[in-house]
């Protein structure tokens, strides 16, 4: 890591070193492009401020926690009554190399505070040029039990924001829930006082300014969910899931454990500790979201030292297509023979992986009571003569169940990951229960896909974790409710937006790849017979601009042998990328993104029910002569979604070509140079 001298922040300098005004006790930290002045007030209760280039941000929002030791006797404070003892300054300008994110390297720029307190604790800040970040650092030895945190985010004006809430818990439980959650426009006053949201949420400041406020780098610690800040009902406040002390198994299917009994505080400390960190982005574009690595930056450094077996690419997967195979001979379902004519597709088209999802193993056992229509080893060994992995299903109770002793036996069978589900919680013991979850996956090198959890920094620590859901993904088209004969819900809206927000703190298993494609006005919920909102490019477009390092084809072989040049086309596309360029859009109504891999660029776009036409200037490329493959909307893509347009032509840096995207729409190419 290297520390930049002051001299490179000269025109900033006195921010950077900080400005004493009439109270001794504020600090002041400027952004290394000197844009963003974060403002710490430790007169008496801490508080933090924000302006980015003349615009107030944040207002005066508390820092603190309030604890108790193991016996209840002694209390602990921070940031209130502070008492700054020391403070240290510096610069930090590093990078560091990331195989399995969509771009080789991230750079690690920002200015540097930290406050240490009498109290035994100390507070980090840093200031990034596109947002800021604070935590808190306990240095105290003995065990305690942090009874609240209080993280406060307050606007100067009632503010519209897109908020996540938290709905569908499961067994009711108030923090049981899998972070899959549409984006609701309300003013932060609207806020209902007794709902919660999870992050990312976004608030819409004046000039086309956007703050969006997240957590990150969480372990052996809860996630943070927001509520309405009560008090001036223009900002927002953490909320976390008190600590489980007895649990039951309920929820869906009987998959989840629910908390039945929670405790009068949030986590237990054992030791020195840093808390996650509370981050506000602050952009002054909307592209600057689509190309942001401050989740990968704020997370844990990678712990695992040989990362050569981890392996990203894509799955045949059976569950949203519901097992269903024409021509064939024998009858599909979760057995043997469907597994392996997915295996043979996975071969075909060069996939990494098949998924066999829930319904092989027994309800309460991972090794027990397993599904007799289903031969693992011969499918292991046919598997591996495809050059084919195989990942496992497993519920999170499952999963914790003699982990060690599991994923021994399945490495040894052969088996390369598991997709592990239901977690519905973020809680302290579960957050701590994902990294040991991940740490002896990798000891037996097995990738995972996290689902019924958003990402929050461990896929960095534990880079073997390929994906998460925590997204409303295309499995919801299954159970979408009609009313007066159209679909409730906005899934094309959704799609340009999730990449803004929901992708700021990591990849996401949105499971695209529907090939029944629909307009508005003809889509219809099917279990077995699905389909998607939106035109077919649309959809072949999401495998570009969704990050997702284990990507899935979601829909049935047999569909996909029938539309073989699209299936061409997406099986060739990437799930890493050595680099991102966010060319335009907006959040909720369009995007277009172009990501490299190697000498070959892919380029993508969606819209929302909106029609829009887009001049692609192709200046990201490099000199010389380019073919690029282009599917774009057919011109009856907007009543028949399936309609479709491939040409292929040459171009070069200095062409612009006229892009049209149909209601609904998308437009997606692949370029190599000639």
């Amino acid at each position: 890591m290297k520390n930049l001298s002051f001299k490179r922040y000269l025109p900033g300098i006195l921010l950077f070193t900080g400005i004493f005004t009439a109270s001794a006790q504020q600090y002041q930290l400027n952004s290394p492009n000197g844009k963003l002045l974060l403002t710490v007030n430790a007169e008496q209760n801490l508080n933090w401020q924000i302006e980015h280039d003349g615009t107030t941000v944040l207002q005066p929002s508390a820092i603190a926690l309030e604890g108790k030791d193991e016996k209840g006797k002694t209390l602990i404070h921070m940031g209130n009554d502070i008492k700054v003892i020391n403070e240290s300054r510096k610069s930090v300008n590093t990078s560091f190399q990331t195989p399995f994110y969509k771009k080789a390297e991230v750079k690690d720029i920002y200015n540097q505070l930290i406050l240490k307190c009498r109290g035994g604790y100390s507070i980090e800040f840093r200031a990034y040029d596109n947002g800021a970040a604070y935590r808190l650092i306990s240095e105290i030895r003995k065990p305690y039990r942090v009874t609240s945190e209080t993280a406060e985010f307050n606007f100067d004006k009632d503010y519209k924001a897109l908020v996540p809430y938290v709905n569908d818990q499961r067994s009711g439980e108030r923090y049981c829930f899998s972070f899959e959650s549409f984006y609701t426009p309300v003013r932060l006053s609207e806020m209902p006082d007794d709902s919660l949201s999870i992050n990312p949420l976004m608030v819409e400041l004046e000039n086309g300014k956007k703050a969006v406020i997240m957590d990150a780098g969480v372990e052996n610690y809860p996630g943070m969910f927001l509520s309405v800040n009560t008090q001036n009902r223009q900002g927002v406040q953490a909320k976390f899931a008190p600590y489980p002390l007895k649990e039951t198994i309920g929820g869906y299917n009987c998959l989840n454990l629910i908390p039945t009994r929670r405790a009068d505080y949030i986590a237990r400390i054992e030791n020195h500790f840093s808390l996650p960190w509370r981050v506000v982005l602050v952009t002054d574009k909307d592209t600057q979201l689509l190309d942001n690595d401050i989740a990968q930056c704020l997370a844990p450094e990678c712990r695992i030292t040989d990362t050569s077996w981890i392996k990203p690419g894509k799955s045949a997967w059976e569950w949203w297509n519901a097992c269903n195979l024409t021509g064939v001979s024998f009858k599909s379902g979760i057995n043997t023979a469907t597994y392996k004519a997915y295996i043979d597709f996975a071969a075909a088209n060069r996939l990494e992986y098949i998924i066999i999802d829930e319904g092989w193993s027994g309800n309460e056992s991972l090794t027990q009571d397993l599904n007799p229509d289903i031969d693992l080893k011969e499918l292991i060994a046919y598997s591996n003569a495809n050059n084919v992995g195989i990942i496992l299903w497993s519920s999170w109770r499952n999963a914790m169940k003699d982990t060690e002793k599991n994923f021994a036996y399945y490495e040894a069978m052969g088996i390369k990951g598991f997709k592990i589900d239901f977690f519905d919680r973020d809680d302290q013991p579960l957050m701590k229960s994902v990294y040991d979850i991940a740490a002896c996956a990798a000891r037996h090198k097995l990738v995972l896909d996290l689902h019924g959890l958003r990402p929050t920094g461990v896929q960095r620590a534990y880079p073997n974790i390929l994906n998460f859901e925590g997204v409303k993904g295309l499995e919801n088209a299954k159970w979408e409710p009609i009313i007066n004969g159209a679909p409730l819900n906005d899934f094309p809206r959704y799609a340009v937006t999730a990449p803004y927000l929901r992708m700021l703190v990591g990849p996401m298993d949105y499971t695209p790849g529907a090939m029944m494609n629909a307009s508005r006005s003809e889509f219809r919920t099917s279990n077995d017979r699905p389909m998607s909102m939106g035109t077919r490019v649309h959809q072949m477009a999401m495998y570009t601009i969704f990050e997702a390092p284990l990507q899935m084809l979601a829909d049935s072989p047999s569909r996909y042998m029938k539309e073989k040049e699209c299936t061409d086309f997406i099986a060739q596309v990437p799930t890493t990328f050595d680099e991102t360029i966010a060319m335009t859009g907006t959040v909720g109504e369009y995007i277009v993104l172009a990501r490299r891999k190697g000498n070959v660029w892919y380029v993508a776009a969606m819209t929302n029910w909106t029609p829009r036409n887009y001049t692609l200037d192709f200046s990201f490329l490099g000199k010389g002569s380019y073919q690029a493959e282009i599917f774009a909307d057919g011109i009856n893509a907007d009543r028949e979604a399936t309609d479709y347009k491939k040409t292929v032509r040459t171009i070069s840096a200095s062409d612009k070509l006229e892009i049209q995207m149909a209601s609904g729409g998308g437009w997606t190419a692949r370029i190599t140079a000639r």
